[in-house]
């Protein structure tokens, strides 16, 4: 949570220090790529990988075993990632050219070289942080949360000092949250070494990739580059074919995804973070009751707290855009775009959250080949949706469009489970829905009534704003619970089955 607000705080320094224009636009996708990869080959691809090898590693070999295979396994991935940022670093032009091809369309050069400029800055990003997500993955499976969980923090706090304290040194303001990238990457991957020295797990970095055991973490990695990432793969398809849009695009898509990142990010993520280990030593310890209960734990988490954020989201988009970004560089016409995706986005929360408590029961059994076959559909799901909404709702319709196929991502990999007898829903699922749909309805609302129109919110002082808003989250949230516990759920229903 303190990530998440601090993120917000980033977000608002952005929107109030550079607003939303070609430049930002340019660092967005400067640092959507790296961030990209990061979620590709460290969060997702590599830890689903490695937790479930490292997991097993730890129930049934000794410890002398075990810290070989860490060893060995980060002088590997160090290895790859080294080369790899290499080649981005000197083919930036043609990567911004692959994301970013619509500043060639339009012609506009000057932001098309600033976006590789600052890309090559950015890319080495993708090294430190594929490695703290290394440390992360043994601290998690340790029962280590908190220090993996605090590290984003100091990206944020990387980037805002940047915006204020870097940025008026250079003649190019915005190149300043560049570099504030690459010193959160080197920063967060210094800031864990003590903590792994504690486990005795510091590792002596060995390139060994004829090693069993990363061997086979690489081929359980193979068809996960793919699966795991397919939200951020939509996104990034959204940012290509928003660079093709009116100026701004990006940044409107940049700022309500972040919005919706918060409920993700603490809920979904989270719960991602402390399954994946328990699912994987239940799995190898042939639990196949303890394997079921923690999904379903998961899943009321993600029912009971997901579905009403996702309807806060959709009925105060415009409020919340404008009292945390409305600026003299971020007008009114920006928040009134920005709030079209963010309720596009809105739609699909739920989905977002569900994908990340479901893909683990896939990666936990060491099945990374199901995942991909539900994200091939899934991604050619998003190209068509896009096509078709993208005319009619521009912007907003790329967010749609990936709403929509998340939707249809976490029903498949839900039927995949029930399909392969590893989760089976407890009775009484019917009945907890009804009466959390119920209580959101309650809390709907009273978010209509503060809701209001927007041009109400636009005309009010920032702390005029602030205060309805808070107003309005904590009126919402008296409204929910209560309709919860007039309902019957209790603290039970939130039981640790993990």
């Amino acid at each position: 949570m303190l990530s998440r607000v601090l993120g917000f705080i980033r977000d608002l320094v952005f929107a109030h220090v550079f607003g939303a224009n070609s430049s930002t636009d340019a660092f967005f996708v400067a640092f959507k790529i790296p961030n990209f990869l990061r979620r590709l080959f460290a969060e997702g691809a590599f830890s689903v990988a490695f937790v479930p090898v490292l997991g097993e590693y730890k129930v049934k070999r000794s410890f002398e075993e075990l810290k070989q295979f860490v060893d060995r396994v980060a002088g590997t991935l160090a290895g790859v990632l080294l080369g790899v940022t290499l080649l981005g670093v000197l083919g930036a032009p043609v990567i911004v050219s692959l994301f970013g091809g619509g500043f060639l369309v339009r012609g506009e050069m000057e932001t098309f070289w600033l976006t590789s400029d600052m890309l090559r800055i950015t890319f080495p990003y993708l090294l430190f942080i594929s490695l703290t997500a290394f440390a992360g993955g043994i601290l998690n499976t340790f029962n280590r949360f908190g220090v993996p969980a605090f590290t984003p923090v100091l990206l944020n706090l990387s980037l805002i000092g940047s915006a204020f304290w870097l940025s008026p040194l250079m003649d190019t303001p915005i190149r300043a949250l560049a570099w504030g990238v690459f010193i959160a990457g080197v920063v967060q991957f210094l800031f864990q070494l003590p903590f792994l020295h504690k486990l005795k797990l510091l590792p002596r970095f060995r390139f060994a990739p004829r090693d069993e055991g990363v061997r086979r973490i690489g081929k359980l990695m193979l068809p996960a580059l793919f699966g795991v990432s397919v939200t951020q793969l939509n996104l990034l398809i959204d940012t290509l074919i928003a660079s093709f849009l009116q100026e701004g695009s990006i940044s409107w898509l940049y700022y309500s995804d972040r919005l919706v990142e918060l409920p993700v990010g603490v809920l979904g993520v989270a719960l991602a973070t402390v399954i994946l280990p328990s699912l994987s030593e239940k799995h190898a310890s042939e639990s196949r009751e303890g394997f079921s209960n923690t999904i379903d734990w998961a899943l009321r988490w993600a029912l009971l707290l997901g579905l009403p954020a996702a309807v806060g989201l959709l009925l105060l988009s415009g409020p919340m855009i404008a009292t945390l970004f409305q600026s003299d560089v971020f007008d009114a016409r920006d928040v009134a775009m920005s709030q079209r995706s963010l309720m596009a986005y809105s739609l699909g929360l739920v989905s977002f959250i569900l994908i990340k408590i479901f893909a683990p029961g896939f990666y936990a059994r060491q099945d990374t080949k199901t995942p991909v076959k539900i994200a091939v559909i899934a991604m050619v799901t998003n190209m068509v949706l896009n096509i078709i909404l993208v005319f009619p709702l521009a912007h907003a319709g790329l967010a749609l469009a990936t709403a929509l196929s998340a939707s249809l991502n976490a029903f498949l990999l839900y039927r995949g489970l029930r399909h392969e007898g590893v989760f089976h829903p407890p009775k009484g699922w019917p009945r907890l829905v009804l009466k959390a749909v119920t209580a959101c309805l309650a809390m709907a609302v009273v978010l209509f009534w503060w809701g209001g129109d927007l041009q109400l919110w636009l005309e009010l002082d920032t702390w005029g704003r602030v205060g309805r808003l808070l107003a309005a989250i904590l009126s919402a949230m008296m409204a929910y619970f209560a309709v919860l516990f007039l309902a019957g759920i209790r603290g039970r229903h939130f039981r640790s089955a993990v």
